[in-house]
């Protein structure tokens, strides 16, 4: 782990977290109607969560000491080493390995640098969940001093699908989580959900499935200056 704690991602991880910023959201609020609050319990050897009365197939992917506020993970704590309930976790590595990404390479992250180093393991989790196309991830209270993630992996979990009444909120809110560059967090959700799109340089229309259309526009900042929904027939084709 680096002694220096950080207060910033690096440009290569933001850029990544923009791509699955709101599709993310969007997923995880999904999962978290899927599986809502209730008690916990965890079999890793099994690799199995239960919880409000479900039973789900997961994959742990990291631990957050809240009083080092620091970040570790699954495959780099020595108890879980070669054991299948890294998985997620050794493909999060290999991700980074091959994109250049260090957040997803160092053994341990020191968040205590940023203003809120919770929130900043939410995103470590968020973004992990984005580059595995997970359908959410579940945050515990491991011990007093640790919070574990852990990745689900169960066909049972519900997959988001575009809203007309949702997708302004969740293309907002994803633009919102790190604040750099909407038109990333717009494409990835567009990707995301293989959209049929149209784009100028300050406007986006994308088809959605349950009809109508999204249209985005962006001011100079790249930002979202405005978000306009047309509803209509399921769009195929724009």
């Amino acid at each position: 782990m680096h002694d220096d704690p950080r207060s910033t991602f690096s440009d290569n991880f933001l850029r990544l977290a923009e791509q699955h910023a709101a599709w993310g959201t969007e997923q995880l609020e999904t999962f978290n109607e899927f599986l809502p609050m209730g008690e916990w319990s965890v079999d890793l050897d099994q690799c199995l969560f239960r919880q409000s009365g479900r039973e789900l197939r997961i994959s742990l992917l990291g631990t957050f000491d809240t009083n080092e506020r620091s970040w570790l993970w699954a495959w780099a704590n020595p108890g879980f080493r070669g054991t299948p309930v890294i998985a997620a976790a050794e493909a999060v590595r290999a991700h980074g390995q091959e994109q250049g990404i260090a957040e997803f390479t160092e053994e341990g992250i020191h968040l205590a640098g940023f203003e809120d180093p919770r929130r900043a393991a939410e995103m470590l989790a968020l973004s992990a969940m984005g580059v595995l196309g997970a359908h959410g991830y579940v945050g515990v209270q491991a011990s007093p001093v640790a919070r574990a993630y852990m990745l689900p992996n169960d066909s049972q979990v519900p997959r988001a699908e575009p809203n007309i009444i949702t997708v302004p909120r969740i293309l907002l809110t994803g633009a919102g989580l790190f604040g750099r560059s909407a038109r990333t967090v717009v494409d990835g959700y567009f990707t995301h959900h293989d959209l049929p799109q149209r784009r100028t340089d300050g406007k986006w229309t994308a088809g959605l499935p349950d009809g109508g259309t999204v249209e985005v526009t962006f001011d100079d900042l790249d930002r979202i200056a405005s978000i306009d929904i047309n509803s209509g027939a399921p769009a195929t084709t724009l």
